[in-house]
C-alpha cells in the first residue's frame, strides 16, 4: 500500500509540475542552452508544434539513438498516455489513452502508419504489427493521442503511431554498429552509402535474441530503402520496407504472482509455441508545387503473411493469414494569407485470408473438449474496397487565433469467401455437445460501413513561445474482418456497427529558451466495442468512458543536464451493463480490465562533452484491474535503466546499456483467464554493449 501512495504522490508532483508557471524554472536554466523548435508532420506537411491545434508529441533521431531499443515498448515509455506492453520476443500490445485492448475490439484500434501511409489495409489489422516497421532505424516517431484528423480515417480511434524514416541526402552519416549482450542477443545494422550526399539511402539490422526464458528466442531483419529524385517544381520519393520475424514464443505462466517466483518465471510452458511472419512495402512520395496550389500523390503496394500458434487459447490453434493490398493517397493543399485548406482522397483495394486449424484434442474441461475440436476451424478470404474523401481547413482570424475544420467520409466494403462448411459444426459436418462447436462459420455474404469523421480545432497563441488548444473530434474503427466471419457459437452473423469514439481535449503547451512543456485533459467516450471477456467469448455492443491528464516536460539544467518527464492519469471505466450467459458480467462505472490510471516515466540525461553521454531512466506502471468484474489486481511496478556513452575515437562510439538496474521482478502483462492468473514475466538485469562506427 506504501508504494502505491508514494506512485501517486509522484504522479501528482510531475502533473503539477508541468502545470507550474514559468517562474519556477526561472533558477534552473538560467545558464542552459536553448531548446530547438519542434517540428512536426501532422498535416502530412512540416509545421512548427506550436501552431498544431492537438496533443503530439515527437521523438527524434536523438532520443531513438540514445534509447537503442530492442523492442518498441522501450522507445515509446517516453511519451505521456502511452503504455506498449511487451509480450514475448517482439510481441507487443498497444494502450493509447486506452486500456491494454486484447482480442476482439483491440485489432484496429491504433492507427500504425510509415511515412504517412497505413502499414495494413482498414480491415486486416495486427495487433502486433509495428513489429513490421523498422523502428530502430527511423528518423522519428510521432504519436497522437486520441482520434486523428481528417487526413487519417479508420482505425485511427484511440491514436495514431506515425514512423517518419530517413531521407537521402539529409546529411546522413554513414554507420556500422554491432550490439551484443545478455541471453545471446546481439544485433549488426547499417546506413548506406557512405556518402551523405547521395540520393539513395539504405537502413538495414538484424537482431538475435536468444530469450530471457526457455525456449524463447528469434531471430529479426529489417531493410528500408529510399531513392529521392529532384524536379523543378517538386519531387520524387520511392520507397521500400521488408521485414522478417522468426520467433520461438514463450507463453503464460500461471498462479497468482508466479512472476515472482524464480522457478517459474524463466520457464516456458509453450515451447512449441511459434510466430513467423513476413512483410513488405512498397510507395511513392510525390510532390509537386503549381502556381495556386501543392499536389502530393502517395501510391502504395503492401503485403504480409504470418503463421502463429495461439498458445494463449485451449487447444492451441494454428493460424496462418496474409494479405495483398494497394491504393493511393492523393491531396491537394491550398493556402492564402489567413487561410488554408488540403482536399483529398485516399482509395485502398486489399485481398486477404484467414486458416485456423487445431492439431489435436483441446486439454482441459469435457466442455473444452467437446466445443473446441480438432481439425480445421476456419478458411475464407476477402476482398476489400475503401473510397474516402476529406477536407480539412485552417483559418486564421489574426494573428493569435487559429481555427480549423475537418471532415471525413469513408465507405468500405468487404465480400466474404468461405471456403468449408457453413455453421458452427466440426469441419466433417458433425454437431459439437454443449450446444455446438465455439467456432462459427458464417455463409458467403458481402458488408459495407460509411463513416463520417468530423473535427473541431483551434489554437490561441498567448506570445511567441505558449499555445493554448482544444479539440473536439471523433473517431471510427469499421468491424475487422476477424469480427465478422470468425464467429463463436451462438451467431450466425456477426451484427456489428462501426466502433465510435467522441472526444473532446484541451491542452497548453510552451517552448521557452530552456524548457518545453505540454499539458493536456481530455474526456472521451466510446460505443459499439468488442470485449473478450475472461472465459474467451465475445461482448459486443459494448460502451466505456476514458478521462485523463496527460503532460510533458523537458528542462535544460545547465549544459550538461537535461530532465524529461512524461506523466499521466487516466480512467478507463464500463459504461454498460451485461450479465452473460456464460463469462463475466460487466457493470457500468467499473474500470476496464488491464487499465492502469498512473503512468509515468523520468529520464536524467548527462553530456558533459562530445565525447560523454548517460542516462538514468526511471518508468512506472500503476496498479490495474485484471478481470473485467474487478476481483483481481495487479500491483504495477517501477523499473530504472542505466546507458552511457563515450566517443572512444573520431569515428568510434561505445554506448553500454543496462535494463532493469535493480532486477526486480515484474510482469509485463498480467491477466485473468480460464480461471487462472496469467503472467508474461518481464525480463531481469542485462547489460549490452554496442560498438557504433560513424566514417
Amino acid at each position: 500500500m506504501r508504494t502505491i501512495c508514494r506512485r501517486r504522490y509522484l504522479g501528482l508532483w510531475l502533473i503539477t509540475l508541468l502545470a507550474s508557471p514559468p517562474s519556477l524554472f526561472a533558477q534552473l536554466v538560467d545558464n542552459a542552452d536553448p531548446i530547438d523548435e519542434l517540428i512536426v508532420t501532422t498535416h502530412r506537411r512540416a509545421q512548427p508544434v506550436l501552431s498544431h491545434a492537438g496533443n503530439i508529441e515527437r521523438l527524434d533521431s536523438d532520443a531513438i539513438a540514445r534509447t537503442r531499443h530492442q523492442h518498441i515498448h522501450e522507445l515509446l515509455t517516453q511519451v505521456s498516455g502511452v503504455w506498449l506492453g511487451r509480450a514475448s520476443g517482439q510481441e507487443h500490445l498497444t494502450a493509447i489513452r486506452s486500456p491494454m485492448l486484447t482480442g476482439p475490439g483491440s485489432c484496429g484500434s491504433f492507427l500504425f502508419l510509415e511515412d504517412g501511409i497505413p502499414i495494413r489495409p482498414s480491415g486486416f489489422c495486427n495487433v502486433n504489427s509495428l513489429f513490421e516497421i523498422n523502428t530502430e532505424q527511423a528518423e522519428s516517431v510521432e504519436v497522437i493521442r486520441g482520434p486523428g484528423s481528417a487526413l487519417y480515417g479508420s482505425n485511427a480511434l484511440h491514436g495514431i503511431i506515425n514512423v517518419l524514416m530517413p531521407l537521402p541526402g539529409d546529411n546522413h552519416s554513414p554507420q556500422l554498429a554491432f550490439e551484443f549482450g545478455a541471453n545471446d542477443f546481439y544485433r549488426a545494422s547499417a546506413k548506406l552509402p557512405f556518402d551523405s550526399q547521395e540520393t539513395w539511402l539504405a537502413s538495414m539490422v538484424y537482431a538475435n535474441d536468444g530469450g530471457f526464458r526457455d525456449d524463447s528466442g528469434y531471430q529479426q531483419s529489417k531493410l528500408h530503402l529510399k531513392r529521392q529524385w529532384a524536379q523543378r517544381d517538386g519531387n520524387l520519393t520511392l520507397a521500400f520496407s521488408a521485414t522478417d520475424l522468426d520467433q520461438d514464443t514463450a507463453g503464460f505462466i500461471q498462479g497468482e504472482d508466479a512472476y515472482k517466483d524464480s522457478s517459474l518465471n524463466r520457464g516456458n510452458l509453450n515451447p512449441e509455441a511459434f510466430r513467423n511472419a513476413s512483410s513488405q512495402r512498397a510507395y511513392g512520395i510525390w510532390t509537386r508545387s503549381l502556381k495556386r496550389f501543392e499536389l502530393e500523390v502517395r501510391p502504395f503496394l503492401r503485403r504480409s503473411d504470418m503463421r502463429f500458434l495461439q498458445h494463449f487459447l485451449p487447444g492451441q490453434p494454428l493460424e496462418e493469414n496474409g494479405h495483398i493490398s494497394s491504393g493511393v493517397i492523393a491531396s491537394a493543399a491550398f493556402s492564402a494569407e489567413r487561410y488554408s485548406t488540403i482536399v483529398g482522397i485516399d482509395l485502398e483495394w486489399s485481398d486477404l485470408f484467414l486458416e485456423q486449424t487445431q492439431d489435436g484434442a483441446t486439454q482441459g474441461s469435457d466442455f473444452l473438449v467437446e466445443t473446441r475440436p480438432e481439425g480445421k476451424h476456419y478458411d475464407y478470404d476477402v476482398t476489400s474496397y475503401a473510397i474516402a474523401p476529406y477536407i480539412q481547413a485552417e483559418f486564421r482570424i489574426n494573428e493569435q487565433f487559429t481555427l480549423n475544420a475537418g471532415l471525413r467520409t469513408e465507405f468500405l466494403r468487404y465480400d466474404y469467401n468461405n471456403r468449408m462448411l457453413d455453421g458452427n459444426t466440426r469441419d466433417d459436418g458433425t454437431v459439437c455437445g454443449f450446444g455446438g462447436c465455439l467456432y462459427s462459420r458464417p455463409a458467403d455474404r458481402a458488408d459495407s460501413f460509411t463513416n463520417l469523421a468530423p473535427k473541431f480545432a483551434l489554437n490561441f497563441l498567448l506570445n511567441a513561445q505558449t499555445s493554448l488548444y482544444a479539440n473536439l473530434s471523433r473517431g471510427f474503427r469499421a468491424p475487422q474482418a476477424t469480427e465478422l466471419y470468425r464467429l463463436q457459437s451462438g451467431q450466425q452473423v456477426a451484427d456489428l456497427d462501426s466502433e465510435r469514439l467522441d472526444s473532446f481535449e484541451i491542452g497548453v503547451r510552451t517552448s521557452r529558451r530552456s524548457w518545453s512543456a505540454d499539458v493536456t485533459a481530455f474526456t472521451m467516450r466510446k460505443r459499439d466495442s468488442v470485449f473478450r471477456d475472461a472465459e474467451g467469448f465475445n461482448i459486443s455492443g459494448a460502451r466505456s468512458k476514458h478521462h485523463g491528464l496527460e503532460g510533458s516536460i523537458e528542462i535544460l539544467l545547465n549544459s550538461s543536464w537535461q530532465l524529461n518527464l512524461a506523466a499521466s492519469y487516466a480512467r478507463h471505466s464500463y459504461d454498460f451493463d451485461v450479465v452473460a450467459s456464460r463469462g463475466e458480467t460487466f457493470v457500468s462505472g467499473r474500470d476496464v480490465d488491464t487499465a492502469p490510471r498512473w503512468l509515468g516515466n523520468v529520464e536524467l540525461q548527462f553530456k558533459p562533452n562530445e565525447r560523454i553521454n548517460a542516462g538514468l531512466q526511471w518508468t512506472t506502471i500503476g496498479e490495474y484491474y485484471l478481470d473485467a468484474e474487478n476481483r483481481f489486481r495487479y500491483p504495477g511496478h517501477a523499473i530504472a535503466n542505466l546507458r552511457a556513452g563515450t566517443q572512444l575515437a573520431a569515428s568510434l562510439e561505445l554506448i553500454v546499456r543496462l535494463n532493469n538496474l535493480t532486477n526486480r521482478d515484474y510482469a509485463d502483462r498480467a491477466d485473468y483467464a480460464f480461471g487462472s492468473y496469467r503472467y508474461f514475466p518481464g525480463r531481469g538485469r542485462e547489460l549490452f554493449a554496442e560498438i557504433r562506427y560513424t566514417p
